[in-house]
């Protein structure tokens, strides 16, 4: 199942991204991710509903709405140098173990909005593709058997990067916290098994980066156990995986896409400050 967050007009609300088959039933999609879907409006919000999903009736093509980011997290919890490729391309050690970091919940826009560069305080502003897990209930101490009852689903990310600030300051917070550098969406995949899913960035329709989760240093159960060991973990929060090798500069006027197997595509546009 497909969660989308999306905007209507003046109404902004949840829904459940369907197909409509020509003989007016629902199913999951062949072809691309606007033609002949239709969002089916949810009552209220999905998290911590579980099986009580209710919808209000309305439907609306998927192409008259705008899709917005599919969640607002409290806490953007990501992993650094999870794919020992990626390690190896930053000239990095691969770590005993995960490597935490924290994005601000206002890092975070939605599919199409744009990626702002931070002119005269960053020079080199990268993207980098992963997999995002979305939190679906209050967790703290999870172990790795049970993880699977706490995710809600999975969505694509972009990680966006100031390496320059990052190598500078020595912490991440500044080149990871900039307005408009964590990119989620275009929804929410419920119904996913996370363990091997080609992942690829695209730039201007160039692949820069093609990977499997599967390549993942620690997988997603061992990353929330892990996590939810340090922090208590909200519905809603979202735990970024990771990046593969390939990360590279963006610069004004980029088109930047994340695709993951079972998802869809994440797409943002790059633009400067006025």
């Amino acid at each position: 199942m497909r969660i989308a967050r999306f905007a209507h007009g003046d109404e902004v609300g949840y829904g459940i991204v369907e197909d409509v088959q020509p003989d007016g039933a629902a199913g999951p999609s062949p072809g691309s991710e606007a033609d002949g879907l239709v969002v089916a409006e949810l009552a209220g919000h999905p998290f911590g509903i579980g099986e009580s999903l209710r919808l209000t009736g309305a439907r609306f093509p998927l192409v008259d709405v705008r899709l917005l980011a599919p969640v607002l997290p409290s806490k953007v919890v990501a992993i650094g140098r999870n794919y020992a490729e990626h390690a190896a391309e930053l000239g990095n050690e691969v770590p005993p173990e995960p490597i935490i970091f924290l994005k601000p919940s206002t890092a975070v826009v939605g599919p199409r909005d744009p990626i702002v560069y931070p002119v005269g305080l960053s020079e080199r502003v990268d993207f980098e593709g992963e997999l995002a897990v979305v939190i679906g209930r209050l967790c703290r101490e999870v172990p790795p058997a049970r993880v699977p009852e706490v995710i809600f689903g999975y969505t694509c990310a972009n990680d966006v990067t100031a390496r320059d600030l990052q190598a500078r300051d020595g912490q991440w917070a500044r080149a990871k916290g900039f307005d408009t550098f964590c990119p989620l969406g275009p929804w929410i995949e419920t119904d996913l098994d996370p363990a091997d899913l080609e992942l690829t960035t695209m730039v201007n329709g160039e692949i820069r980066q093609n990977s499997r989760t599967s390549l993942l240093l620690h997988d997603v159960a061992a990353l929330v156990s892990f996590v939810s060991a340090v922090m208590t973990l909200l519905p809603g929060d979202v735990l970024l995986t990771g990046t593969p090798a390939g990360v590279g500069p963006l610069k004004d006027g980029d088109e930047v896409s994340v695709t993951i197997e079972g998802i869809g595509t994440l797409s943002n546009g790059v633009i400067t400050r006025d």
